[in-house]
Parts: structure tokens; C-alpha cells; sequence
């Protein structure tokens, strides 16, 4: 699945991958989104609800350009760098292209949309 992303007025593409909880991911879109940075390697923002992670796995380390659910708080992670592994993280997808990512981490709002 394709979702687009306007990240502070930019226009940005990701790939995400097939699981249960992308599929619950997606069925929040449209989402309009505040973000805040965490441990200056990552973007995060609380969601509306949490997600089903039912068949994920126990653990993933976040390479930059991942896009993530973090079960234990509900939030979406979006990584400029990379991260350590985390227990409760699931990656749901990455940024299209590489260059994007540079523009994370500033980012203070992001729009997600899936792709037309």
C-alpha cells in the first residue's frame, strides 16, 4: 500500500508494508497530525486510538526513514535516524524516497493520505 504524507507543505510518498496493523493504520486515514520530536532521532504523534498488533513481532529496530506504531503509548514514530531495537515498536512502512527523510526532522505537522 502507497499513503502520501505533507510534511510541513511538502510533499512526500512511503511504502507500507502488509499486516494486520497497517490495515488498522489505514483505515484511520486521512489523519492530520501534530508532531513533537523524541530522543532527537525520531518524530512522534499520539494517534486516536490504538492499533491491533496482532501477529507482529515482539521487537524492531527503526532504520531512518521508518514509519512505526509504538503499542506501549499509542503513537506513530516517524525516524530521521536510526534507532535501537525496541520492544512494542512495529514498523509499518518507509519513505519513498531517501531525501525525504532529511525534512523529519524538523517536521512539526504532517498530513497522511493514502496515494490517489
Amino acid at each position: 500500500m502507497h499513503i502520501h504524507l505533507t510534511i510541513d507543505g511538502n510533499s512526500v510518498d512511503a511504502t507500507l508494508n502488509d499486516s494486520s496493523t497497517v490495515r488498522d493504520f489505514a483505515a484511520l486515514l486521512p489523519l492530520a497530525l501534530d508532531l513533537d520530536d523524541f530522543q532527537k532521532t525520531e518524530r512522534i504523534a499520539d494517534l486516536p486510538r490504538k492499533l491491533s498488533i496482532e501477529g507482529a513481532p515482539a521487537s524492531s529496530e527503526p532504520k531512518a526513514g521508518d514509519l512505526a506504531f509504538y503499542a506501549p503509548w499509542g503513537n506513530l514514530a516517524l525516524f530521521y535516524r536510526d534507532g535501537h531495537p525496541s520492544p512494542g515498536l512495529v514498523i509499518l512502512g518507509h519513505l519513498t524516497d531517501p531525501d525525504d527523510i532529511a525534512r523529519l526532522a524538523d517536521a512539526n505537522r504532517v498530513r497522511i493520505q493514502p496515494a490517489s
